[in-house]
């Protein structure tokens, strides 16, 4: 035998409801992390490829390495997945250069900056 049937609630199904709209926005909280992550490891990269590129370009300025030192960071930088869009030598033997990353990111390019010269 069955019994009477049950009512019906305007709340029935609200739960599911809930926690899926709290599902969505984890993954969204967590995708948004993982974006900031990864724009932090690609100025990272980008500030590293600066600093190696000012180093040899330094000492190329300096005489201790061979070549002209712009050209010798482009290519340092090149080997780090970068491309110089500055370089500059200032007052004789320091170096200021500048990097983007070659592989452009969802929100824009990773750059860096670097100087370097001779030790005080």
């Amino acid at each position: 035998m069955k019994g009477p049937p049950a009512a019906s609630h305007p709340e029935q199904g609200s739960g599911t409801v809930l926690a899926l709209t709290l599902g969505f926005a984890v993954l969204a909280l967590l995708a948004g992390l993982l974006l900031l992550a990864q724009a932090e490891v690609m100025a990272s990269r980008a500030a590293s490829a600066a600093d190696l590129a000012a180093l040899a370009a330094a000492d190329a300025a300096r005489g201790i390495a061979s070549g002209e030192p712009c050209a010798v960071a482009a290519g340092v930088a090149g080997q780090q997945g970068a491309t110089v869009t500055a370089c500059e030598v200032v007052r004789g033997e320091v170096v200021e250069v500048a990097t983007e990353l070659d592989q452009p990111f969802l929100v824009g390019t990773a750059t860096g900056r670097a100087r370097a010269g001779p030790p005080p």
